[in-house]
């Protein structure tokens, strides 16, 4: 029973971060508010969604969604206010666009740029001769001839 107490507690702790007081009183707003939020960044816990935070910051953004959805702004024009003002790093899904692309192509690009690399490194050590082997002078297999013959 303590178990079942402490997995449900566990479920709900993220709806926590949202205090009564900014609950707003239509239930389609606020589940308007909701799915914004949970898109936003905390930008104080990092990867954290603003609806999950407990921060001061967190709550100030979850506010300030809210004025703005009860201020009749559509989805689209809360969330490019708050990319406005704060910086495309408030999203927690950014766009893969303009200078963004860079930053999510670098990663796979210097992937496949080390694995050539690697590639060749290791084909070019496979194929070169060990440095110890270039083969018995004459003078040098007569005498092994002899050591032999012993």
């Amino acid at each position: 029973m303590k178990r079942l107490v402490l997995i449900l507690c566990l479920l709900a702790s993220p709806l926590w971060a949202v205090q009564p007081d900014e609950i707003l009183d239509d239930p389609v707003l606020e589940e308007r508010a909701r799915e914004i939020s949970s898109g936003l960044r905390c930008l104080v816990c990092r990867n954290e969604s603003i609806d999950d935070s407990n921060a001061d910051l967190a709550r100030d953004l979850r506010l300030l969604v809210r004025e703005r959805l009860v201020a009749g702004d559509s989805d689209e024009e809360v969330v490019d206010f708050v990319v406005d003002r704060y910086g495309e790093y408030v999203l927690l899904n950014p766009v893969a666009s303009g200078s963004n692309l860079v930053l999510w192509l670098a990663g796979p690009v210097m992937l496949l740029l080390g694995g050539l690399l690697a590639a060749v490194y290791i084909r070019g050590r496979a194929g070169a001769k060990p440095e110890g082997e270039a083969g018995l002078s004459a003078a040098e297999e007569a005498r092994l001839r002899e050591i032999m013959k012993d």
